[in-house]
């Protein structure tokens, strides 16, 4: 710890967004970045707890006070080299990690400002890409082969991890680039693909196979593999089947995002494909990260106006005695898609879909009452019969993801991330790659765990 006293003369810095006249017009990611001598300064203020509370939120483990150190002292490689054995990929986490560590920071539950970790680590990340020295590794074959099935997170992660141990790793990915969601679900404002892009060419160059286009069958998984790795995510998006959800204007999430992403990649779509906002306006419904980067989305494609529903309570602001520190708080997100131009709303239901010659002209919705379950169960809803309509002519389904169900697999065959676990967190998929890895590595040398 090289300045014991920083977090008392140091405030808070964040890099912040880009103006949102700027950058609605295109979709750049928004966050900007702080000079190398005051990202320094930001690290200079983590306190080195005797108990650092950021390793036990951390899904990943990282060893904040340790880079932070590093970080501050101007030595980036070793902060490089430190974060690194603990995340295969601080480039995506630096960008899309809600920071789990930072609201477990003492300095959070003290003063309310915790140190800049997950900027801290974005920083890192790409001086160490800019200075080259985050080396193409070259690893001594154990003559076994992995097949990862799926290229998200997760299984980027337990690939990367496989390929260190010296398996023979192939990736086999349904769609035509590798990524999963960090691709075709999360916003090129957020998450340039480009970062994807660069990772993706180490991993080849470190000799992982990538298969594409290949929409594999889990119940007929390819031969010649001694294990298997389960990556396929959470693909079923939560639907809402209620009247009149055949109207022309009512899409999932991904319908939109996804397809975004593709066009900003290059592919082509007719025009009776497209999925586009702009001259509508626009009904978001689902308050969570989804909902938000459709938001995002809608005002970069063009959209007259955005209004975001959420069937739950509007959270506190700033703290919630029911979620204390260090765990994770149940407070009010406000994201930089929001402060882009949005009518949030909460206690919602949405009844019905109202058309008009086959199209969306409105959503029909009703007040919601949550009531305490007496079994001390999930709260009890009920509809407070305050109808009212919203208008609109384009709705974005956001509620979340189904968790996936599976056959019964064979000994070799394992689960990881939200295959396994249902929709969480970018880290959280990380961390349970890196996790299988080590159990696909013991199963395969017949070692009992």
């Amino acid at each position: 710890m090289g300045n014991p006293k920083a977090f008392l003369t140091v405030p808070r810095k964040e890099a912040g967004y880009r103006p949102v006249q700027d950058r609605i017009r295109d979709f750049g990611e928004v966050e900007q970045t702080l000079n190398s001598k005051d990202r320094q300064e930001q690290a200079s203020r983590c306190m080195d707890c005797g108990v650092p509370f950021c390793h036990w939120a951390c899904p990943l483990g990282n060893k904040q006070p340790e880079w932070q150190d590093a970080l501050y002292k101007g030595k980036w490689e070793e902060a490089y080299k430190i974060l690194s054995t603990t995340n295969d990929f601080p480039e995506f986490t630096g960008r899309i990690c809600p920071a789990l560590c930072e609201k477990s920071c003492v300095l959070n539950l003290t003063i309310g400002e915790p140190t800049t970790c997950r900027e801290n680590e974005r920083a890192i990340i790409e001086r160490a890409f800019m200075d080259g020295y985050v080396p193409v590794h070259s690893y001594a074959r154990n003559g076994k082969k992995i097949a990862v099935i799926g290229s998200g997170p997760a299984g980027l992660s337990v690939a990367a991890q496989l390929n260190k141990k010296g398996y023979e790793v192939t990736i086999f990915e349904k769609n035509e680039a590798a990524g999963g969601l960090l691709r075709y679900g999360i916003p090129n404002f957020k998450l340039n693909k480009s970062v994807i892009d660069r990772r993706i060419a180490i991993m080849e160059k470190e000799g992982i196979k990538f298969l594409y286009n290949q929409n594999i069958d889990c119940t007929k998984l390819p031969e010649g593999f001694d294990a298997y790795a389960v990556c396929t995510g959470t693909p079923t998006a939560r639907d809402l089947k209620i009247e009149g959800r055949e109207l022309k204007g009512i899409y999932l999430a991904l319908e939109m995002l996804s397809q975004q992403n593709r066009v900003l990649a290059g592919m082509k779509f007719k025009d009776s494909e497209l999925v586009n906002a702009k001259g509508k306006k626009v009904l978001v419904i689902g308050g969570g990260d989804t909902g938000s980067d459709c938001i995002g989305t809608a005002h970069r494609q063009g959209a007259v106006s955005v209004t975001q529903i959420e069937i739950m309570p509007e959270p506190p602001v700033g703290y919630n005695p029911a979620t204390p520190w260090p765990n994770w708080p149940n407070i009010k997100k406000t994201t930089s898609s929001h402060k882009e131009g949005c009518e949030r709303r909460w206690l919602l239901n949405s009844n019905r879909f109202i058309g008009k010659d086959g199209k969306l002209v409105g959503v029909e919705v009703e007040g919601v009452i949550w009531e305490p379950n007496p079994d001390g169960g999930r709260p009890i809803m009920k509809l407070d019969g305050k109808k009212e309509v919203i208008d609109c002519d384009m709705v974005l389904l956001a509620m979340g993801f189904i968790k996936p169900e599976h056959p019964k697999y064979a000994d070799n065959v394992f689960l990881v991330g939200d295959a396994a676990s249902g929709a969480s967190l970018v880290v959280r998929a990380i961390a349970s790659g890196r996790k299988v890895a080590e159990q696909i590595d013991a199963y395969v040398n017949g070692i009992k765990k």
